[in-house]
């Protein structure tokens, strides 16, 4: 039985124990004068939840033991006999093989995959209705008891509360687990880059030659303070160059002088830069703005210009964080009493005094918090940095040379066929813990300058 006939099964049996339950529930109901704790919908989706819960967990649990499951029972076949010693080629045979078995893969393309194949369908097909028999009998076991239990006095209701609050918090510690989990990860593969690596040659080395690297002395080649000032340079200088005055100003448009039918049309639209794909991004970035910003160059006398600009990119990146500044300036703003403003507008101020005397310096505190946030998500940016940055790490005031960022490097570093144990692999690790403490420090900042310096109006 394939896995969705088997989850429309479950889901049936889930609506038979819930009607019967309820017909249960309704029954004992009848003619009583007591007051009951539960409604009979509540004794219907507590029989519904034994009914699918177990069975599903089971088969959650079942389809990551499966492909264990079933290549220990191919190898146990005759036709697994003529296979290598376990490694690299062995593992790629059987690869092959479940993916003809699977329907992906050519059966001529490996005789020996061609020859494990049929052994695989076969496995597979028996666990699979291991798997769905076992699903069944827990499903009906399940609704079976939980039927019995219902009852007057049972408190349904009350074990379903418990059930909703047991899946909140074990979706909130998933959540907690993962970024333990991430932040474990980072710790202990950069320590193992800090033994190999001193630490202060790679937080102020001036030179970063990951290709050439010495193995007597690997922290000459690892100096990340280039990779640092590019990101720097296109993250928190050029594009808050873009960001700032256009997210600032559309804010100020859109909350002082836009009709409401211009802001209902424009401020959606203003927000959908945000929710383009970093991908399209990156593609516009290296195929129309670096070109441009190359050919202008060139244009006005400066013939050394990269076509993997700092400039290039910055651009794009400062037109996709327009919205996170437009959006806290906008909220801030608007969150400012009306009275303020008519006070202002009242004593005989301009509308621009009372924007830039009044409404600016009261809002300023989420303004601020808004930037240092944009800031955090533009240094944290990938794929415009790795389609249209260049890979060179250069120090330079420059925004027409080529520069890199932590994020590319990242990417260069993780991507080919260098020894996870090398100290260029493990660099990257390195530099992602630089990336998340940075981040980290400038959200922590800006909410904090949000909650310090926030004005409470009545």
């Amino acid at each position: 039985m394939s896995t969705l006939a088997l989850l429309f099964v479950i889901a049936g049996l889930s609506l038979i124990g819930w009607l019967t339950a309820r017909v249960r529930a309704v029954a004992f109901r009848r003619g009583a004068v007591r007051r009951f704790s539960s409604l009979p919908s509540h004794h219907g989706g507590y029989v519904a939840l034994w009914v699918a819960g177990p069975a599903l967990v089971f088969l959650a649990v079942w389809a990551l033991a499966t492909p264990a499951l079933v290549t220990d029972a191919v190898l146990e076949t005759p036709a697994a006999a003529s296979l290598p010693p376990p490694g690299f080629e062995r593992a790629a045979i059987l690869s092959q093989a479940r993916n003809i078995a699977e329907g992906r893969g050519v059966a001529s393309d490996n005789p020996a995959a061609s020859a494990l194949a049929p052994a695989y369908v076969a496995q597979a097909a028996r666990y699979g209705w291991i798997g769905t028999v076992v699903a069944l009998l827990l499903a009906i076991a399940g609704g079976v008891q939980a039927y019995l239990r219902i009852k007057p006095g049972f408190g349904a209701r009350t074990r379903i509360e418990r059930l909703v609050m047991a899946m909140l918090l074990a979706a909130s510690l998933i959540a907690i687990l993962t970024t333990i989990g991430i932040i474990a990860s980072l710790l202990v593969e950069s320590w193992r880059f800090f033994q190999l690596v001193p630490l202060t040659d790679f937080l102020f080395g001036t030179h970063w030659s990951p290709q050439v690297i010495d193995p007597a002395d690997p922290g000459r080649a690892l100096g990340a303070v280039p990779l640092f000032w590019g990101t720097f340079f296109i993250g928190a200088v050029i594009a808050m160059l873009v960001a700032i005055p256009f997210g600032l100003m559309s804010a100020i448009y859109l909350t002082q002088y836009a009709s409401a039918r211009v802001r209902r049309w424009m401020k959606p639209i203003l927000e959908i830069l945000a929710g383009v794909p970093t991908v399209v991004y990156g593609y516009f970035a290296a195929l129309t703005v670096a070109p441009a910003v190359r050919d202008f160059a060139v244009a006005i006398g400066i013939p050394y210009a990269s076509a993997e600009s700092a400039l290039a990119a910055g651009l794009v990146m400062g037109v996709m964080i327009i919205p996170f500044v437009s959006s806290m300036a906008d909220d801030s703003i608007a969150a400012v009493p009306a009275s303020m403003r008519d006070g202002s507008l009242a004593m005989g101020a301009t509308t621009s005094e009372t924007i830039s005397r009044v409404l600016l310096p009261a809002a300023l505190p989420g303004v601020v918090g808004g930037v240092l946030l944009a800031v955090s998500r533009a240094i944290g940016e990938t794929m415009i940095v790795v389609m249209a940055a260049s890979g060179a790490a250069t120090i330079s005031l420059n925004p027409l040379s080529s520069a890199t960022t932590v994020t590319k490097q990242i990417v260069d570093l993780l991507t080919g066929e260098a020894e996870f144990d090398s100290p260029k692999t493990l660099a990257a690790f390195a530099l992602g813990l630089t990336l998340f403490v940075i981040t980290l420090i400038l959200n922590i900042a800006a909410l904090t300058v949000v909650k310090r310096y926030r004005e409470a109006y009545d």
